[in-house]
Formats: C-alpha cells, structure tokens, sequence
C-alpha cells in the first residue's frame, strides 16, 4: 500500500523547515512572482534553493505554485523566471492556466507538473484531457465529494494521482475562482492579490431606502453571509484513503509558524497511526484537541460527504479561535544544564505555565508536556523576570529535554 503523502504549506523559508520538521512528506510553496499567495513571505530564488536543499537531505518534496492565471504581459517574464530556477530540482510545479502549463513543458520538458485546485476539475473526462497534456497529479476541486473522487481514481491511468485539500480555509467561490476581491478593491484574487472580503461583516440595502442597512440575520451588529467555516478532515483518513487521495493537501501558505507545526504534527500522528494497523485503527480524541490549539475556525468537512448546508457557514463572526499563544522557539539545548536557548515570539514572564512541544518523531509518546517558566536570563547570563521583546534571545530552564525547533506555547488568560 502507497502511504498517503503529508503535503504542508511553506509560505517562508522558516515555515518549509518547520514543514519538514514537523513530520511533512511534501511542501508546497511559491516564488516572488507567478503565485496565488502573494500576500505570503514567499521564497527567493537564493531561498528557494536552499529549502529545497534542506528538504531534499530529509527525503522530502518540493513542489512550487505556479498557479495564477497569467495574463499576456506575464508570458516573457514567466519564461525569463523559469530559466533563472532551471537548476534547482523541484520535484512539481502546480499550474492552473493552460498557458501557464505550456511554458512550463516548453522550458523544462522534464518537469512533472500538476493541475492546480484553480482549474475546477471536477471529472474524469477533464482528468483524461489533462493527462493528455503531461499533468502527473490533479489537485481536486473543493466543490467534489469522496464518491466522485473514487469515482474519478477508478476512471483514471493508474499513473496519475489525485491531491486533496483536506484542512484550512474554504472559499466561497467555486474554487477560488473569485472577482470579489477586483471588483470591491482592484486586488485581482486570480493573480494572487485576494484581500478576502467574503470575510467581511455585511448587510442588505433596499433600493428606495438607501443608506438603512437590514442585517440578513435577526443580529443588530450585522452579518457574515459568505465566511465559511474551516475545513479539517483529521477525523476521516480513511475515508480519504478508501477513496484513492495520493496526497492530503494542508491549506494555509499565510499562516504562522505555530500553526504549520501543530496541523502538520497532528495529521501526521493520524495518518501514522492508521498505516501502523489499518484493520484497528481507532481516531484518538487528542489529536483533535491538539489540532484545535492552533488558530482556527469551526470545522466543517466541506463537501467530502454531502453538499454544505447553512451549517458549514458561520454567520456571527469572522473572527479566528485563539486559545494559545505561540511564545517562543528553541535554538538549542544543553544536556548537563537543562537550559535551552529560545527565540522569543510573545510575552512570557516567570511563572507562566507553559507547554512545550515537538516533532512527532521526538516525542513519539506524547504530544507534549507542562510545566512552570521559573529560570529565564538574558543573553549574558543575568536572571531576568520578563521578555517582552521580540525575537529577543533567552535562556530558559526546561524540567524534560528538548531539541532544535521545539516550540513554547502558553493559554491566553482570558480564555
């Protein structure tokens, strides 16, 4: 049985090593130019190179965005783009625009490509006419449930893979497929400009009432009639397995450091435990609760099952669930001292009860482990009883050892 690929999104260089080493089998990730992120850090070349380096020495793929829809003055510099990465091996480039995919074949004959979610594939007789044109592995539309998946990987050359999104935030459009965001405020969501006003507060106006504005629901502070909840499939692996996934997609190439290590550590335990024993796996309960100590919305399961109702909408806020603060990162670790040296991203102060976790494969037992900040100094040395800098570095006793990575979390105190 072909385990099913852990792909993770990379928006920096930072988050593809934290991808990596938080238990990713694949990373996706886009360039400067030419992807529908690009309000994410996204890579250099300098740093496209080196990620895909570090993944690479770890057995892990990279695979590169390519995904706008191109228009004519982006041909030539596309062209002069692919020519400067041409070295670098990148394992798949993911492309929607049919132009877009020529480019990339005329360039690198070699390359292996796959069909962006931007591309709306939603059957096998589309599957068919992209196989057709050299594409190794179709990104599925959001819109199709598990039957038409199964029914498309039964229709399909066994060669070719189908890609899924199974969590992070769902769009109202038809695939992303969006002129809200141009229409509202000139930023083009197909050229990776989207500004996400389908998470906007709105209300109705009637024609010959201007300026009185009707909330859609009985809620005087308006309403949220297109902000959809998140989608998290870390309950049914199976499902998605039995359906023919390849590969289980982690949307979120802007999200943070912190929720790229939580999600992809979570999935990864899940998927882990099943092929471990397949016949009597059992979904753990705590996998979830982990999961939901990253930022998130309520869960959905889209439409893997069913047509999405009003309960998948969340019509009172557009507001994220914050429960834990992300408060720093270590650097390093001395064994005979205990103390570990961390980056720090939040306030922390002596006495904060913190939790500390890592990758899955150094804490195979535990997701993670508790206790109280008592011993914290500065760079020289001298004890301190607060770091409210950023990134300011720190030495921090730990009551059980940690490694390079290890991530500091607190609960935020008004939860």
């Amino acid at each position: 049985m072909k385990k099913l690929e852990l792909l993770a999104p990379a928006g920096d260089l930072e988050k593809l090593k934290i991808a990596v080493e938080y238990g990713a089998d694949a990373v996706y990730f886009g360039g400067e130019m030419f992807s529908l992120r690009s309000g994410a850090g996204n890579l250099t070349i300098g740093e496209i190179r080196e990620g895909v380096k570090y993944a690479h020495e770890r057995n892990v793929k990279c695979h590169m965005a390519l995904n706008i829809f191109a228009h004519n003055e982006d041909i030539e510099p596309l062209k002069a783009y692919l020519e400067e990465i041409g070295d670098i091996p990148i394992d798949a480039f993911i492309v929607s625009d049919p132009g877009v995919l020529s480019v990339v074949r005329e360039m690198m004959p070699g390359a292996e490509i796959h069909l962006s979610t931007q591309a709306n594939m939603t059957n096998y007789a589309a599957a068919d006419f992209w196989y057709g044109r050299g594409v190794k592995r179709l990104v599925t539309a959001r819109e199709l449930t598990l039957g038409e998946i199964s029914e498309i990987r039964s229709a399909i050359p066994e060669d070719m893979e189908i890609e899924s999104f199974v969590h992070g935030a769902m769009c109202i459009s038809y695939s992303g497929r969006c002129l809200l965001s141009n229409y509202m405020i000139n930023r083009d969501a197909n050229r990776g400009q989207c500004a996400h006003p389908c998470r906007w507060k709105y209300s109705l106006v009637e024609e010959q009432r201007p300026g009185q504005y009707y909330p859609v629901e009985e809620d005087d502070s308006g309403t949220y009639i297109m902000n959809s909840k998140d989608l998290c499939m870390l309950k049914h692996i199976p499902e998605l397995i039995n359906a023919g996934v390849s590969s289980a997609k982690i949307e979120g190439r802007m999200k943070s450091v912190f929720y790229v290590a939580i999600v992809v550590s979570a999935y990864r335990r899940a998927i882990d435990a099943y092929y471990d024993d397949p016949e009597n796996y059992v979904f753990d309960p705590k996998w979830m609760a982990e999961l939901e100590k990253a930022s998130h919305r309520e869960f959905t399961t889209g439409f893997y099952f069913d047509k999405p109702t009003d309960e998948d909408q969340n019509y009172r806020t557009s507001a994220y669930t914050r429960e834990y603060s992300f408060i720093g990162m270590v650097k390093g670790y001395d064994d005979k001292t205990g103390m570990a040296l961390v980056e720090q991203r939040n306030k922390m102060v002596i006495g904060d009860e913190i939790e500390v976790f890592g990758p899955p494969g150094l804490m195979p037992s535990r997701d993670f482990f508790t206790q109280k900040l008592t011993v914290m100094k500065n760079e020289d040395g001298e004890d301190i009883d607060a770091a409210p800098h950023p990134q300011q570095l720190l030495y921090i006793k730990m009551e059980q050892p940690v490694g390079k990575n290890f991530i500091l979390r607190k609960k935020k105190q008004d939860n």
